[in-house]
């Protein structure tokens, strides 16, 4: 079948809407519903222009939230609290998936070990992993800490393209510590490559969300 001829013009442009997650109110089309009131007690299975009646007699919405039960469940609530309620669930779960990683260093750290660790810290950061820096003191090392502050600023300012610094780096007993937050997936732009081929050193960890952060 020939497509229709716009003379050389582009076609017309069709704005696409994204339909709502949750129907509400005149949108719930169904003849009948099971309804649970605004305290959260089952009310029961009641008409649809009944249950609409009842919602707006309240000063509320009536939302479907379990549109594949038999009749649909619907529920007579503040539409504009659930939602808010709905984004921030979502919000703190997403927030609660993201894991804290943490990189290692000393003092004598040399070349090809500190851009190991520079790698891999960038490959938790691109997966929007926070992330941890900590630098280790051994015995008389604690009188130099000025090197170990070097090292952590020098790894910070490697890793700017991938994530900042949520503060200073400061001295926690025997260790330097420093977080960094990913920078939005788009932003992102590792100063090394992505994968690591060779062996390198230890100490690419997993801690947990209580650890000491900067």
């Amino acid at each position: 079948m020939p497509k229709p001829s716009f003379g050389g013009k582009r076609p017309p442009f069709r704005r696409k809407f994204n339909s709502p997650k949750h129907r509400k109110n005149e949108r719930i089309r169904v003849p009948e519903i099971r309804v649970i009131g605004p305290d959260g007690q089952q009310i029961g299975i009641l008409a649809t222009s009944e249950a609409l009646a009842l919602a707006k007699k309240c000063g509320l919405d009536l939302v479907e939230i379990s549109p594949t039960a038999r009749p649909p469940v619907c529920r007579i609530l503040d539409y504009g609290k659930f939602m808010y309620e709905q984004s921030k669930k979502s919000k703190d779960s997403k927030s609660a998936s993201t894991k804290l990683k943490e990189i290692k260093f000393r003092t004598h750290i040399d070349d090809h070990d500190y851009e190991f660790k520079v790698r891999h810290a960038e490959e938790f950061l691109g997966k929007g992993n926070k992330l941890k820096l900590t630098l280790m003191f051994r015995g008389r090392e604690l009188q130099r800490t000025e090197l170990g502050f070097e090292i952590i600023k020098r790894a910070i300012a490697d890793l700017e393209g991938m994530g900042t610094a949520d503060n200073e780096p400061k001295l926690v007993g025997r260790n330097i510590i420093v977080t960094l937050t990913p920078l939005p997936a788009g932003r992102r732009k590792p100063k090394f490559k992505k994968t690591v081929e060779d062996e390198g050193p230890e100490h690419l960890d997993d801690v947990d969300d209580s650890a000491d952060e900067a």
